[in-house]
């Protein structure tokens, strides 16, 4: 009833541990498995070790998460020691991968594509680390990444993961399509920002951070929406997911598989199986054999 199509994979459901979230070892990949996610997304890897910014990075309150934890991470170099090999763990591995300039593009996907990834992601969207001019938000840079990319990855697709700090998502989609991108992930987190009333600053050492939780949910649903009219190949709707109804909304929006992240936040590592379940309950009550059924049916 779950079985997902999503480029030359085949997964048992559409659900997707987002990237950022645990899938960090060879232990916690083959851990979110056996709690039912289809497939595991790695922590973003870049040509560097990163230490990431200074606390306090998170904060939570009312169904908004905000973080800027500023992407620490191993490095490209220390995973290709660490991990060997992806193909043959127990779920599929998509490698999260982004640079600073377009060469180091070049170098880490080249590394990732090694390890044999079933998937490539590309981060060039994260809204609190500084590159300069941001490749999410021009067309043009957004098509040399896609391309250094694709040149480097042989034949493993590549998703392009977009912002929806953008004028026109629309654009920048049509650009990765254009450019050789196999799929889309859509989206980031949202820039936003709290403010401590008490101590009259904002509560996170970076001032912004990116917005995720159930808050990000109706822009992510908007974003894969307006990325389903302008695009034939297919997305991953990320963003808010925490429940079987909001995987259900953001495929009839048009995306063909879903990324959970800070759900796991609120609802722990059983999440995977709680949302098919919950899908799979709604789908028998509402008649729906399988997911292209209403895959893109809001557009009707």
């Amino acid at each position: 009833m779950l079985q997902t199509k999503l480029c030359n994979l085949n997964l048992k459901n559409p659900t997707i541990l987002a990237s950022g979230i645990l899938g960090v070892t060879k232990e916690r990949i083959g851990r979110i498995g056996k709690a039912g996610a289809g497939a595991v997304t790695l922590k973003s890897l870049c040509h560097e070790e990163r230490q990431g910014n200074s606390n306090p990075t998170m904060f939570a309150y009312d169904g908004v998460f905000l973080n800027a934890v500023g992407l620490p991470g191993q490095g490209i170099d220390s995973a290709l020691k660490d991990f060997q090999r992806l193909d043959n763990l127990s779920v599929p591995v998509i490698g999260s991968i982004y640079g600073y300039r377009i060469e180091q593009f070049d170098n880490v996907a080249k590394k990732m594509a090694s390890l044999k990834p079933a998937m490539i992601e590309v981060d060039i969207s994260c809204p609190h680390l500084d590159y300069g001019k941001p490749y999410y938000a021009d067309a043009g840079l957004t098509a040399e990444v896609t391309k250094a990319v694709k040149k480097n990855s042989g034949k493993i697709p590549v998703s392009i993961k977009l912002s929806p700090n953008v004028y026109d998502i629309k654009e920048i989609a049509h650009a990765a399509e254009r450019a050789g991108a196999d799929a889309i992930t859509a989206i980031n987190t949202a820039t936003g920002m709290v403010i401590d009333i008490d101590a009259k600053k904002p509560v996170l050492a970076n001032k912004t951070g990116g917005v995720s939780g159930p808050a990000l949910k109706p822009i992510a649903v908007r974003c894969v929406y307006e990325i389903y009219e302008t695009v034939k190949i297919p997305i991953i709707g990320t963003g808010g997911v925490t429940y079987g109804k909001d995987a259900i909304e953001i495929i009839m929006a048009g995306a063909a598989a879903v990324g959970i992240g800070t759900g796991i936040y609120y609802r722990g590592i059983g999440i995977f199986k709680k949302v098919c379940d919950e899908m799979e309950m709604w789908m028998k009550k509402n008649k729906i054999k399988n997911l292209n059924e209403i895959r893109g049916c809001a557009h009707k």
